[in-house]
């Protein structure tokens, strides 16, 4: 079983199915991030290169065929050389050609689209789909672009006591890229004072390392979810991985979601992932230093709630499927 998904959260939802997957032979193919690495220390890893269509739209068509030329024949080495019965991915684009040559090669293709995605499919769900054998949708509004398709909303408010908390704000740009604008704007806020807490940045590989603030790179998974353990405030780009874990060791969220405006993602989903979690009352947003400054304010009054994403619907649902197809494969 090969379990397809790029270095971020698209990768850490596979880690979530794990009663599907431990109980066959199975190995990640991923991209080379420090959560991909954490990964690898326990599982088998296999890695390919980034590659993304929305390289283009951010004025770089030529790094983009050049990483999709390198990312198709390394997907090509692995799914000829490992040959799959099943591919269970949840995207994105660096993945893309692991559905293909796994498609080519007659393997099984299950489509699990993010829950990045609310209110359409994403450019790799679009182009995924034709190739899926199963498809299969995380939000009610995906229903419509995949007629047929099981729908499983994993976000689930949880009632449990929120953990005992340390006066730490934690800054977290997530696993693949830097994200400037966020340090910079927790950097400008503590300039002025406000910011009481002890502060630590992951500001990513290459990454703005303020002075006299406690800067890393990168920082391996359970280094993450000990410091997620601790902290009281969480300052998080806007993606469903670092979401979600922040929320599920109850710690009160400020998202900045990366703007595609300012050339810091390929399109626009974060802003559409925190403005739903914001819906619900979940996190708070900000953009600016300004905005930064006054959800700080708000959110020391809030009390902090809990929330988690469960996939047991989406497992039993898997786990069902994959007998059906591999009535004989080893347990």
């Amino acid at each position: 079983m090969c379990l397809a998904g790029s270095g971020g959260g698209h990768v850490r939802q596979l880690l979530d199915l794990e009663p599907v997957w431990s109980q066959h032979d199975y190995f990640f193919l991923t991209e080379d991030t420090a959560l991909a690495r954490s990964i690898g220390e326990k599982h088998r890893a296999l890695y390919v290169p980034h590659f993304a269509l929305g390289q283009a739209r951010l004025g770089s068509p030529l790094k983009m065929a050049v990483s999709a030329v390198r990312n198709f024949f390394a997907s090509g080495r692995i799914i000829l050389r490992e040959r799959p019965q099943v591919l269970i991915s949840t995207g994105a684009g660096a993945v893309f050609f692991s559905v293909v040559w796994a498609r080519l090669i007659g393997a099984k293709v299950v489509v699990v689209e993010s829950f990045a995605r609310f209110d359409k499919p994403s450019v790799f769900g679009r182009l995924s789909a034709p190739l899926a054998h199963r498809k299969v949708a995380q939000s009610q509004a995906l229903a419509a672009y995949w007629p047929g398709a099981p729908v499983f909303d994993p976000l689930k408010i949880l009632d449990s006591e929120r953990p005992e908390k340390k006066p730490l704000l934690f800054a977290t740009v997530g696993a693949i890229l830097p994200f400037d604008r966020l340090v910079g704007m927790v950097a400008e806020v503590n300039s002025r004072g406000e910011i009481p807490e002890k502060i630590l940045i992951q500001a990513g590989k290459g990454g703005a390392t303020p002075d006299g603030i406690h800067t890393v790179e990168t920082m391996p998974f359970d280094a993450m979810q000990a410091t997620l353990k601790d902290a009281d405030i969480v300052v998080c780009h806007g993606g469903t991985g670092s979401l979600i874990t922040a929320l599920r060791q109850g710690c009160r969220v400020i998202a900045v979601p990366r703007l595609f405006s300012k050339g810091e993602v390929y399109d626009d989903h974060q802003a559409e992932i925190t403005s739903a979690f914001a819906e619900r009352g979940l996190i708070a947003t900000a953009n600016t230093a300004d905005e930064l400054a006054q959800a700080l304010r708000e959110i020391r009054t809030r009390s902090p709630r809990l929330a988690t994403s469960d996939p047991s619907e989406l497992i039993a649902y898997l786990n069902d499927l994959i007998a059906e197809w591999t009535p004989r494969s080893a347990h």
